[in-house]
């Protein structure tokens, strides 16, 4: 599978077989917010607890910021997914709450909008990201965490060559109740894609 990390002004850009990923942008707003309001419903279980406005351009502005502070800071990265023929913008991939030090550690979060689903994309995605984090960015460490219900999640992280290490009680709040979730994580050492 092909990637390749381009650097741009703007940021970081992934390039693989079908997928452009790079650093959300202001003119990215409308589509993203046509994407997660077709896909409510179905992100809402898995997600944080949404604003009252969550799709508006001030929100939106403000979650660049936050992004554009985390990646200057070395604590995140933010990358929205794009297919490399028509533009479309298909999800989206945050490497967060990057540990340095004895750590060289950051976990990742990711969503797709609904009718991109069960299409190889976020396969795709984080088989292209994963070695940029590692080479790239130096990290030694990934790591992810699912709902145990959400099936698809823990088969996709499998798939990609993560291990599951265990359940952490009460791990995060989603959509504003404390949930166990199953926590994965792949090693800059182990292989990419081997199942």
């Amino acid at each position: 599978m092909l990637e390749k990390l381009v650097l741009l002004g703007g940021g970081p850009r992934v390039v693989t077989e079908r997928l452009v990923l790079r650093a959300p942008k202001l003119s990215d707003w409308e589509a993203w917010a046509a994407l997660r309001a077709d896909s409510r419903e179905f992100l809402v279980p898995w997600e944080p607890m949404w604003p009252s406005d969550p799709l508006s351009k001030v929100n939106f502005r403000a979650r660049l910021r936050r992004y554009s502070k985390d990646a200057k800071d070395d604590l995140g990265q933010a990358f929205f997914i794009f297919n490399r023929e028509t533009s479309d913008l298909i999800g989206g991939i945050t490497v967060g709450n990057i540990r340095r030090g004895v750590a060289q550690t950051g976990t990742l979060g990711y969503w797709t909008g609904q009718r991109y689903t069960r299409q190889g994309y976020m396969y795709e995605a984080l088989c292209g990201l994963l070695p940029v984090l590692f080479n790239d960015f130096g990290l030694r460490r990934v790591e992810a965490a699912c709902l145990p219900s959400n099936i698809p999640s823990s088969r996709l992280l499998e798939k990609v060559g993560f291990f599951n290490e265990g359940l952490a009680r009460e791990y995060l709040c989603i959509n504003g109740v404390w949930h166990d979730h199953l926590l994965y994580a792949i090693l800059n050492t182990d292989p990419i894609s081997p199942r």
